[in-house]
């Protein structure tokens, strides 16, 4: 992923990440509600939707932003949003997981399997990974079975 580090949105969601980090929860959530309001194309929603996602009251509401993540990412259409969506996948698996739809969250942990590839080795794709891995473990899947 090539992610421009002074985008005005990328930024705030790098301090809000940093704040999320250091345990100033609601210091993060009004960051990425601002780096949201920033926001001037798709994949500026789509970065900021995914991190607006993450500090969510309700599980409807963390569904409705994975989805706005998601949908974004699908507007953008082009390489920039390539490395998101096995994330992006994962995220909306959890979502559906914990609304107790095993049928789609085991859908979409599956498709993130099948996105891994977009990933360069690193801790990050370490930590989506073992997010997948745990997701189709909980929904009774094996890495072998491929998407559902």
């Amino acid at each position: 992923m090539n992610i421009d580090p002074d985008n005005p949105v990328v930024r705030l969601c790098v301090k809000g990440m940093q704040a999320e980090g250091e345990g100033r929860l609601e210091e993060a959530r009004d960051l990425f509600m601002r780096a949201w309001a920033a926001r001037r194309d798709d994949f500026e929603a789509c970065v900021a939707a995914h991190f607006v996602a993450r500090h969510q009251d309700n599980l409807e509401d963390l569904l409705r932003w994975n989805l706005e993540a998601f949908d974004r990412a699908e507007a953008v259409g082009d390489e920039r949003v390539r490395g998101f969506y096995p994330s992006l996948y994962l995220n909306l698996g959890w979502s559906y997981e914990v609304l107790g739809d095993r049928t789609e969250a085991g859908k979409y942990y599956a498709l993130a399997t099948t996105r891994m590839d977009d990933l360069p080795a690193g801790p990050y794709r370490d930590v989506v990974e073992k997010g997948i891995t745990e997701g189709r473990k909980r929904m009774g899947e094996s890495e072998e079975r491929g998407v559902i």
